[in-house]
This record gives C-alpha cells, sequence and structure tokens, in this order.
C-alpha cells in the first residue's frame, strides 16, 4: 500500500492539470457551411431639404414651436421633462429630422406645422447644441 500511495498522489494531481495554459487558442470544430447572409448595417440618409439648416434661426423655432415644454437643452435654457434631455441624447442629424417630421412616443409630428425651412433649421440646432453628428 505504501507503494502505491506516491502513485495514487501523482495520479490525482496530474488529473487536475491541463496541457492548456490559460490564454491560449481553445480549437474547436468550425462549421463547414454557412447558412443565411450577414446583414448589412441600415444606411441613414436625410432627405436634401432637411440638410444645411441655420442653427441660429432654429433656435428660435426651438423656443416658438414649444420645443422648451417638453425637451431639456442647456442652450436653449429649457428644462422640460416629457420628452428626452437632448443633452444626454446628442442626436444625430438623421434622427432629430425624423422625430420632428414623424413624431414618435408622446411627441407630435409637426410635418405639416413648421416648413421644411424651419424643421431643417431646428434640427441644425439642436445637433449642433448638442454636439451631435451633423452628417449622420
Amino acid at each position: 500500500m505504501r507503494r502505491l500511495a506516491p502513485l495514487v498522489i501523482v495520479l490525482v494531481v496530474a488529473a487536475g492539470c491541463s496541457s492548456s495554459k490559460p490564454g491560449e487558442k481553445t480549437v474547436s470544430p468550425l462549421p463547414s457551411t454557412v447558412v443565411g447572409t450577414v446583414p448589412k448595417a441600415a444606411t441613414v440618409t436625410v432627405p436634401a431639404k432637411f440638410k444645411n439648416g441655420d442653427p441660429t434661426a432654429g433656435k428660435q423655432v426651438f423656443a416658438s414651436a414649444g420645443c422648451v415644454g417638453c425637451h431639456t437643452l442647456a442652450d436653449a435654457n429649457a428644462h422640460g421633462t416629457i420628452g428626452p434631455n437632448l443633452d444626454q441624447a446628442k442626436p444625430p442629424l438623421s434622427l432629430a429630422v425624423a422625430r420632428v417630421t414623424k413624431g414618435a412616443g408622446a411627441m407630435p409630428s409637426f410635418e405639416g406645422q413648421l416648413s421644411d425651412k424651419q424643421i431643417a433649421d431646428v434640427t441644425a440646432y439642436v445637433v449642433k447644441a448638442t454636439g451631435g453628428n451633423a452628417n449622420g
């Protein structure tokens, strides 16, 4: 029995050891065929009529169209709590245009209430004031 004890200890220790080391590549079988396709990222385009708005004029539209009552936007001294905090959201131009023209949630569509120029201006203002992506 004493002769087997060292052998049993070596076998127990060896059973807990692995030949691979942490961080090494793990090999697993790879699929032989791929089914389907990888989805492509949606490209977002802003209609030309809503590009190149005037942020200075947009600040006036933001105040007169009632945006200050629902949104928080430091540059406009707006502290609304119904809509999203625009300073935090930093919306890209495409999202700002979509929300103003189509509405979402509690926000109504302003298409038909504001001219295309006013929509271009107010969205340019929001994007500039929040640091959002003016090209997206």
